[in-house]
């Protein structure tokens, strides 16, 4: 197998990186039949889908690549521990999600935690998006600014009412997108879990709960601090 092909981008005022990792597994159709095989359940209260646990060969398999990039290009060079992975699927209706999934998010504050999305739909476009939010300018919010940026968001919604019923796009009133990567069979992209971000959901393609259809990822979480 050749070696992934890794490029990395800073993107935003802030210059925070992003890795891009194509070709990440050797086999990533046979990724695809676990995922067909596995049994997915609900994802819980933040995620709006489900999941599915991993083949015991997938984290293993792709442990040197996670090191190379989380050396190379966030500069931890620490060992890294996983704090959560699995097959993931968007599968909430846009009519469905909560007022917190109509909105990019974060999912830790600490610069250490890093969080990868493996793409692995052929036929499913889509991405994750990268957003500022307006009024104050954060693309990351750090542990010392998550209390006054949520409450500044909840005045927000307050005052103005909740955003539509969609997920993230471009054009949301509340925040602008920064920085967008394509999904593409067998890439994946590395960033870290304090910038806000979405899953870029194109939704001229159904979010069908069939992982041979549907948007099947693969999601998992590093923490190097």
């Amino acid at each position: 197998m050749p070696p992934p092909d890794i490029v990395a981008r800073r993107i935003g005022r802030e210059g925070q990186p992003v890795a891009i990792v194509d070709g990440l597994t050797e086999d990533p159709h046979a990724l695809r039949d676990a995922a067909c095989a596995a049994a997915f359940g609900p994802a819980g209260a933040h995620y709006p889908g489900i999941r599915a646990d991993l083949p015991p060969d997938y984290l293993p398999g792709i442990r040197d690549v996670v090191a190379l990039v989380l050396d190379r290009i966030f500069g931890l060079r620490r060992s890294a521990r996983v704090l959560d992975a699995s097959f993931s699927m968007v599968t909430c209706s846009p009519d469905a999600l909560t007022v917190e999934q109509r909105m990019p998010h974060i999912d830790a504050t600490m610069p250490g935690r890093i969080a990868m999305v493996h793409y692995l739909s052929p036929a499913n476009p889509g991405g994750t998006a990268f957003y500022r939010h307006c009024a104050t300018g954060l693309e990351t919010i750090g542990p010392d600014q998550a209390s006054a940026y949520l409450a500044i968001v909840g005045r927000e919604v307050r005052s103005n009412g909740p955003p539509p019923a969609r997920y993230p796009g471009p054009d949301d009133a509340q925040f602008t997108q920064i920085d967008a990567v394509a999904a593409q069979f067998n890439r994946a992209i590395f960033y870290r879990s304090a910038l806000l971000h979405s899953g870029a959901i194109d939704d001229r393609y159904p979010l069908s709960v069939d992982p041979a259809t549907g948007r099947l990822t693969v999601t998992a979480f590093f923490d190097a601090d």
